[in-house]
């Protein structure tokens, strides 16, 4: 039986035309009794797909994989990575492309299963996944979505009707993921080392297609590509510093082309200012910080920037040379940038000499001070929870009147400054202990929470008396909040 109609899936799929050596053609293992947990009915409405005629039990059947869509071309991606550091072979272990849907504005999405069982690349893993990790991918996709942040996102988590083996038995779930596309850095070094020479070139001159057309008639096209995406990345990352937003596994295999982020894993969202702060169990040696983001970035970028080497010129070491260049200019751009971004928290027009160290003394002072990252830039925007005894120390007071001396400065006005924070900075985020909350109330059939917290995180830039009880830090413990990767 085909939903196509009623739906509205539009399939067009080319990357399973690529070469053989950089997929697997395989459908998603059935599931026992497949359940709907969330649907996404606004992302839904974004790729003109209409689900309001089908039955939750059909729908489940859909976003596991009893029931395939037609025209979809089931695959599993290869693709290679450095994962802390380390040079491995990967792919798709648990997860399957089912195809890639054309939007009514002809815009190409990627929908994929997470979950979904066993493929050529599981190694010794079992294919799935739990309730719990593919709801937190669902809430921080769709909050970074929200953030206005580049996002894969979330279309529908349904639970299995089996249990899957990890420390413990837990919920089995698959999760439904749209991107742009799932072509990783990473996807480029496994090309790379490729027994088929020419399948480097077939996946630049498809990424190039499929992303930026606009480079396709361009005499250095692999300069280009290794350009736009430097920028891309440069734009994200500073995305992620602005929010507090840690991912938490930044191997080569989770640096998208497209410049989405991708991969919720062991992600979260820091709390108080410390730019050490590491929340994944498995990075035991702080590579992945959040003060260590934007240097990471830089690696991956060096090793994309060696996978276009044999495209840049014919003669390795003039290729070597230019693209080394360009990835040293990596350091100047992002600091400049930086500084323009964090200039904007504080709602600082023009630029004056003294800025760089306004903000590097705002950001000591919260380190030493433990104060909350979010919500010290709503305090300086009188955006209060309530009374806290910390702004009232006298360094920060100091720090303060300062601050307000420069606001006055470049013809600036409060309501100018206070436009440009408001649209900067978020009243809002996915606290660690509310994300907990919504997955611990999820495991036990109680989706209130999530569909509160949901609601909440659809607005972060507004205010609202609803949010409050959102915008609070966890009460202190002696724990130490940790994340797992969920595989």
């Amino acid at each position: 039986m085909s939903y196509n109609n009623k739906i509205g899936w539009q399939f067009d799929n080319t990357y399973s035309k690529l070469p053989d050596s950089m997929l697997t053609k395989l459908a998603p293992t059935p599931v026992k009794a497949p359940e709907l947990v969330i649907l996404n009915h606004s992302l839904s409405k974004k790729l003109g797909l209409n689900f309001s005629s089908i039955s939750d039990k059909n729908l489940a059947s859909i976003f596991s994989g009893n029931l395939l869509p037609e025209g979809s071309d089931t695959i599993a991606q290869a693709y290679a990575g450095h994962q802390f550091g380390y040079f491995t072979i990967l792919g798709d272990g648990r997860a399957i492309i089912i195809g890639e849907h054309l939007s009514k504005n002809n815009k190409r999405f990627d929908i994929q299963f997470k979950g979904s069982g066993k493929t050529p690349y599981s190694r010794n893993g079992d294919g799935r996944a739990a309730l719990g990790p593919m709801l937190r991918e669902y809430i921080i996709s769709e909050a970074m979505h929200h953030l206005g942040i580049p996002t894969t996102r979330s279309l529908a988590v349904v639970k299995t009707g089996e249990d899957v083996i990890r420390e413990t038995p837990l919920i089995g779930a698959i999760l439904t993921r749209v991107a742009e596309s799932h072509i990783r850095v990473g996807t480029f070094q496994y090309a790379v080392i490729a027994k088929d020479q020419k399948d480097l070139k077939t996946l630049f001159d498809y990424t190039i297609n499929r992303h930026y057309p606009n480079i396709k008639d361009s005499k250095t096209p692999a300069i280009d590509l290794l350009k736009i995406v430097i920028d891309k990345q440069i734009k994200l990352v500073l995305d992620w510093m602005r929010v507090g937003f840690i991912h938490g596994v930044m191997n080569t295999d989770n640096m998208a082309i497209s410049g989405e982020t991708i991969d919720y894993g062991p992600c979260a969202f820091m709390d108080l200012y410390d730019p050490e702060t590491v929340f994944s169990s498995i990075d035991q040696n702080g590579r992945y910080a959040f003060f260590n983001q934007p240097g990471i970035t830089k690696w991956n970028l060096a090793r994309f920037a060696e996978c276009l080497v044999p495209l840049i010129n014919e003669d390795k070491n003039i290729s070597i040379q230019i693209a080394t260049e360009i990835v040293n200019n990596f350091s100047e751009i992002y600091e400049k940038k930086w500084f323009e971004m964090m200039s904007k928290k504080l709602g600082l027009l023009g630029e004056e000499s003294e800025d760089k160290k306004l903000i590097m003394n705002l950001l000591t002072w919260m380190h030493k001070n433990k104060a909350d990252y979010t919500n010290t830039f709503c305090f300086l925007m009188n955006q209060t929870l309530e009374k806290n005894k910390i702004y009232d120390n006298q360094n920060f007071l100091n720090w303060k009147k300062q601050w307000q001396e420069r606001l006055k400065k470049n013809n600036n006005s409060p309501e100018k400054s206070l436009k440009l924070m408001r649209s900067n900075n978020p009243l809002v985020i996915p606290r660690n202990h509310k994300v907990e909350e919504a997955l611990e109330a999820a495991n036990n059939d109680d989706l209130n929470p999530l569909q509160n917290l949901l609601k909440i995180l659809e607005k972060p830039y507004e205010n609202s008396e609803q949010i409050n009880k959102y915008r609070s830090p966890a009460p202190p413990s002696d724990k130490i909040y940790k994340t797992f990767c969920g595989t």
